[in-house]
């Protein structure tokens, strides 16, 4: 077996045969890793001279670009999940309110505990990734929604539980789960007409795109997102370069022939 053999086994991978499709770059990079861990081993073991897949690398994955839904189209969803003013429809309101205003992971929103908001400073404490701690602002539409759901919903709720500092509550009084904020989701969603798939994280990237659209500096974006670096934050850079083109396209005297 050659350095030659098994790059070649990858190129396969990667055309496809009559008999076999192509495979993508994470499938076929899985399975590339597969052999160079047997042929690592295979070398360790003084079962072979040298190791032929040493230097061959797996396929990089093609980087996708977050997911993010229009301005317009966040004003439908928040609308539909507060139609109503029962505890309930006023918790689904705040939720979807603070998971767009502050940018939060949904572990950080249903982590939230009532002590957590600056109700007069309009901030946020936010538990992040590895134990970071984090202020983000609260935007006025997020803090009205919550403070009406502090005022009208939440204390409905905690009647029926046994007590818990958690600011979002399920309808049994206890802390709710990234499961049931989910559903919250997905239910509004559905009743805001969204064909797109829309996870929490789309909010995040929302959040995120609509700030650098806005003239956000990336640093800035970054530490509200809790991002460790911003080579990570960068990524969303690239998605308002649609955003550019499209209004260049538009406003440009000269863009069009």
């Amino acid at each position: 077996m050659t350095e030659t053999d098994v790059a070649g086994f990858l190129a396969g991978l990667r055309e496809g045969d009559d008999q076999h499709r192509p495979l993508s770059a994470s499938s076929a990079g899985r399975a590339v890793v597969a052999v160079r861990g047997l042929h690592r081993f295979a070398h360790r073991e003084g079962l072979t001279k040298d190791d032929p897949a040493r230097e061959v690398k797996p396929p990089l994955p093609v980087k996708r670009l977050p997911k993010a839904i229009s301005v317009e189209e966040v004003e439908r969803l928040l609308e539909a999940a507060g139609a109503d003013q029962t505890p309930l429809a006023l918790r689904d309101r705040a939720l979807l309110e603070v998971l767009y205003g502050t940018g939060a992971r949904i572990s950080e929103a249903v982590g939230l505990a009532v002590d957590d908001l600056d109700r007069g400073g309009g901030l946020v404490r936010l538990d992040g990734k590895g134990g970071k701690q984090r202020m983000v602002p609260v935007g006025s539409y997020a803090q009205r929604a919550v403070e009406a759901y502090l005022v009208r919903g939440r204390p409905l709720l905690a009647a029926t539980g046994r007590g818990t500092p958690a600011l979002f509550l399920n309808a049994r009084g206890g802390r709710l789960s990234r499961q049931s904020a989910w559903t919250v989701l997905r239910s509004a969603a559905d009743k805001a007409g969204l064909t797109a798939h829309v996870s929490p994280h789309t909010l995040r990237h929302s959040f995120a795109t609509h700030l650098l659209d806005g003239g956000a500096d990336v640093r800035v974006v970054q530490e509200l997102l809790g991002h460790a670096s911003v080579t990570t934050t960068q990524v969303y850079t690239l998605v308002t370069v649609d955003r550019l083109r499209e209004v260049y396209a538009t406003a440009h005297p000269r863009a069009r022939a």
